[in-house]
């Protein structure tokens, strides 16, 4: 072998460019997301504020994931690692949002086990 690669084939060209292309709109997603809203001026977040945004954003990822996994299924144009993405997505949400659950829970028991 005198160091000559075989050409690239069309198909596998078109995969790198359509990978290469999702990891930008990815990027590109990631550096637009809304940042956190702001409390108003002087008037904090309530807790209880804070976490239902926080469950609406968990929903939100899963009925996306959901949407794009129905959508795959029935044979319509969509990119299985977009699809998979989406439901690590949501998977990683879901764990995030049931481990602060447990760790309320747990500090709720403890401070109604302490004595007055």
């Amino acid at each position: 072998m005198s160091g000559v690669t075989a050409p690239m084939s069309v198909d596998r060209v078109l995969a790198l460019r359509a990978q290469i292309l999702e990891r930008n709109a990815a990027l590109t997603r990631a550096q637009q997301a809304p940042a956190p809203t702001a409390p108003a001026e002087g008037k904090p977040a309530s807790f209880a504020d804070t976490f239902q945004d926080a469950f609406k954003s968990v929903n939100q990822a899963q009925a996306q994931a959901g949407a794009l996994s129905e959508a795959y299924e029935r044979g319509e144009t969509i990119d299985i690692a977009k699809v998979m993405l989406a439901r690590q997505q949501a998977s990683v949400g879901f764990e995030a949002t049931l481990q602060v659950r447990n760790k309320l829970l747990s500090a709720y028991k403890d401070i109604m086990s302490m004595p007055v």
